[in-house]
């Protein structure tokens, strides 16, 4: 954007003239121009241009240029995290900022945010949501806190012949492309005088066959995936499938699950922390789940 000069000519009382120029700064810009201008930056842009002066400022607060970033189904996503609360004294940039933020929901086991560069969905579902074989019985199976997980705890698996962990999820998810990942452990995390230890005791029995993951929609995309897991005493996400959302028109079911179910060795020392969904183009900022 620019600024021009113009010249204007004014008659003196002596019949003389003198020139008078008036110039056009960014201030003189109508303000529903400056918002409709606003629509095609990211949302980082918008913001950076609003410091430009008090005009931008107030342009960058539109109601039409925050709906054009949140997701179509942004409504959707505010029932989940609000509930039945009112919406009607919110603007959409205080909705895109919330929506931002980490959002638990569903008994505080599922938590959900939009990316702030791009305003697209990412998901992580706590191990507390899944059904787990064997989970009931402390001889198998128990839930150990550890800081090392956004919900503060993770299920730790000591020994058995059957691992089958089964998650669904119905969601409304925007247009696009979708990876699933389970995030495991091999190892119980602690601590001891401050510092972060992994107990390896009880790990064994992963490099005798290698851990079935498998993914479906309901409307019928299909994923079915198998490896060794790997690197004890380090997080890892070991990759279930990925689905497709080409035409939203509603919550879609998505079944995953992870299972070792030959019963001729046990197997122990597995850390299940949970589930990521999130753009496929998202899989190389991982570590940040």
């Amino acid at each position: 954007m620019g600024a021009g000069v113009s010249t204007t000519a004014i008659e003196n009382d002596d019949g003389g003239t003198f020139s008078l120029s008036t110039k056009t700064t960014l201030d003189d810009i109508p303000e529903n121009c400056i918002s409709s201008m606003m629509m095609s930056f990211d949302p980082q842009e918008i913001c950076t241009l609003a410091r430009v002066n008090k005009a931008f400022h107030r342009a960058s607060s539109a109601d039409f240029v925050w709906e054009s970033k949140l997701p179509p189904s942004y409504k959707f996503l505010l029932n989940k995290v609000l509930g039945e609360q009112s919406l009607g004294s919110m603007t959409k940039k205080e909705i895109y900022a919330k929506l931002c933020r980490p959002n638990f929901f569903d008994g505080a086991n599922k938590e959900v945010w939009l990316d702030r560069s791009r305003g697209q969905v990412c998901m992580f579902i706590s191990s507390k949501s899944f059904k787990i074989t064997g989970i009931d019985d402390r001889r198998y199976w128990n839930n150990i806190p550890t800081e090392e997980s956004r919900f503060k705890s993770v299920a730790y698996l000591q020994q058995m012949w059957w691992v089958e962990v089964i998650g669904e999820l119905e969601f409304e998810f925007p247009k696009g492309n979708y990876s699933v990942f389970f995030k495991l452990q091999l190892g119980k995390p602690s601590k001891r005088l401050g510092r972060r230890v992994c107990n390896l005791d009880q790990v064994h029995g992963w490099d005798i066959k290698p851990v079935r993951f498998q993914l479906s929609t309901s409307d019928g995309q299909r994923s079915l995936s198998q490896c060794y897991l790997r690197g004890p005493g380090e997080w890892a996400h070991y990759h279930v499938g990925d689905f497709a959302i080409d035409k939203p028109n509603g919550p879609t079911n998505i079944n995953f699950s992870l299972a070792q179910i030959d019963c001729t060795h046990t197997k122990g020392g597995l850390c299940i922390d949970g589930v990521v969904i999130c753009p496929k183009e998202f899989t190389e900022r991982l570590k940040q789940f």
